[in-house]
């Protein structure tokens, strides 16, 4: 039985770690969590919230995901939209979805991130988690 998702890993570049941390962990605001010894020989970094983990692992033959992407349930989008705008990332509306504020944003390497907030309490995580357990 599938319980949840533990994490998403998304590919970068070689050598692509500080821009990864400044997109992950100083723009969205994931504290960065060590990588295993044997796995931080690989390269990458990995972004660890209670709720939300995101790793990034180098790809000898890298190409960013343009269509597949995480899609992030976020607090204060609007706070958020000015934080990427500042630091210089291009925000890409799309058609509305029923029950969410959203937008896209590529992280450094070119992949597609999703940010949605829910309009209401009805689509909070604590919300859908009891709806399926």
């Amino acid at each position: 039985m599938l319980l949840a998702i533990d994490h998403v890993q998304l590919a970068m570049p070689a050598g692509g770690e500080a821009a990864a941390r400044g997109f992950y962990g100083d723009v969205l605001g994931l504290p960065e969590t060590p990588k295993p010894p044997h796995l931080a020989k690989r390269g990458g970094c990995w972004f660890e919230s209670q709720t939300l983990k995101i790793h990034l692992g180098v790809e000898a033959d890298f190409r960013p995901a343009r269509k597949a992407h995480p899609g992030l349930l976020v607090a204060e989008l609007d706070a958020l939209k000015a934080r990427l705008a500042q630091a210089g990332y291009a925000l890409n509306d799309d058609e509305p979805l029923e029950g969410y504020d959203r937008v896209y944003v590529d992280d450094p390497f070119g992949n597609r991130i999703e940010l949605l907030e829910p309009l209401n309490s009805a689509a909070t995580p604590e919300k859908t988690n009891e709806t399926h357990a």
